[in-house]
C-alpha cells in the first residue's frame, strides 16, 4: 500500500468511527433522557427547553469563535429570517419534542425506531411532489415499513398495542417531524452552513417555547445522577454528537454517513434493554429491522 492510499484508507477509517461516535451517542442521549422520564420524574417540557437553548447558543458560539463566522449576517435578507424562523420552531422543536414525548410516554428504543420511518415518508412525498410512481425499491421500503410498524407496536397481536396510545401517536409525529427538519432547511445549509442553521434553529425554538414553558418551571429529582444525565444529553447527545457527524462528512459520502447512523436506535434499544430493562421481544427486534432495512433499500434508489 503506497502513502496515498494509507492515508485515504487512514480517513476513511476516522471517518466511519466519528459518525459511529456521532450515532451511538444519540441513542445513548436518548435512553438517558428515559431514565430522567421514568425515574428522576422530569418532563419533557423542561428537559427539551433546556436542552434547545443550551445547545444553540453552544452551537452559535463554536461558530463565532471556533469557525469564525459572522452568527448575526443571516438576519439581514429577510426571507433567510422567515425560513430560520420556521426551520426553528416548526423544524427543530418539533423534532425535539414530539422524540422525547415518545421517549416519555414509551421508552426509548420503540420512539427512536419509529423515528426512521421518516426516510419513507421523504420517498413517499419526493413522489407525490414530483408527480411520479414510486420505484420497486420505495415500494418494498414502504411495505416493510408498515410491517415493522405493526410488529414493533402490537408484537405481532392485531388485537392489542404493545405501547401506548400517546406513545405511539409522539413517535409516528416525530417521524414527520423529522422529515421536514429534513427536507425544509436546503436553502439554509447550503447558505449559512449546518453548525449556524443548526445553531439558530436550536435556539430559536428553545426560546419560543420557553415562552410558554420557561426553564425555570421545573419538575422532578435533582442529585448527582440527574445532573450528570442532564449534561449527557446537552453535551455528548447534541453538541458532541453534532460535531462528530458533520466532522465525519469531512472523509465518507453523506449517503454513507447516514447509513451508519443506523447505529443510532440499536445502541438506544440495547441500552434501554440492558439498563433500564425494557421488554423488546423477537416481534419487536424484527420490526426494527424491517423499519431500519428500508434505509439501505432506499439509498439503492438513484432518483
Amino acid at each position: 500500500m503506497n502513502s496515498q492510499s494509507a492515508v485515504m484508507s487512514y480517513s476513511r477509517t476516522r471517518g466511519i468511527i466519528l459518525v459511529l461516535v456521532a450515532a451511538i451517542f444519540w441513542g445513548v442521549s436518548g435512553t438517558v433522557a428515559q431514565f430522567l422520564f421514568h425515574q428522576q420524574g422530569f418532563t419533557t417540557n423542561w428537559l427539551v427547553v433546556t436542552r434547545l437553548i443550551l445547545s444553540g447558543i453552544g452551537l452559535l458560539f463554536f461558530s463565532k469563535i471556533g469557525l469564525k463566522q459572522n452568527i448575526w449576517t443571516i438576519w439581514k435578507n429577510k426571507q433567510d429570517v422567515v425560513q430560520i424562523l420556521i426551520f426553528g420552531m416548526l423544524g427543530m422543536f418539533g423534532v425535539q419534542y414530539t422524540y422525547f414525548a415518545a421517549i416519555q410516554y414509551g421508552n426509548a428504543a420503540t420512539a427512536t425506531i419509529l423515528q426512521y420511518l421518516a426516510p419513507v415518508l421523504i420517498a413517499c412525498y419526493m413522489c407525490l411532489r414530483t408527480k411520479s410512481l414510486p420505484a420497486k425499491q420505495e415500494v418494498i421500503a414502504i411495505f416493510l415499513a408498515l410491517f415493522g410498524t405493526f410488529l414493533l407496536v402490537t408484537k405481532g397481536n392485531i388485537q392489542s398495542l404493545s405501547i401506548s396510545g400517546p406513545a405511539l401517536f409522539w413517535g409516528i409525529l416525530s417521524a414527520f417531524a423529522l422529515a421536514f427538519y429534513t427536507l425544509f432547511p436546503v436553502n439554509l445549509l447550503s447558505r449559512w452552513g449546518s453548525v449556524q442553521t443548526v445553531g439558530w434553529g436550536m435556539t430559536i425554538g428553545g426560546i419560543g417555547f420557553a415562552l410558554i414553558h420557561p426553564p425555570w418551571d421545573f419538575q422532578g429529582s435533582w442529585n448527582l445522577t440527574s445532573f450528570l444525565a442532564v449534561c449527557f444529553v446537552v453535551l455528548f447527545g447534541t453538541l458532541l454528537a453534532f460535531f462528530c457527524y458533520m466532522e465525519s462528512l469531512k472523509y465518507i459520502r453523506a449517503s454513507e454517513a447516514s447509513l451508519l447512523a443506523c447505529v443510532e436506535p440499536f445502541s438506544a434499544a440495547f441500552l434501554a434493554v440492558a439498563w433500564l430493562h425494557v421488554s423488546f421481544g423477537l416481534a419487536e427486534w424484527i420490526g426494527a429491522l424491517s423499519i431500519l432495512s428500508t434505509i439501505f433499500i432506499l439509498s439503492a434508489v438513484k432518483k
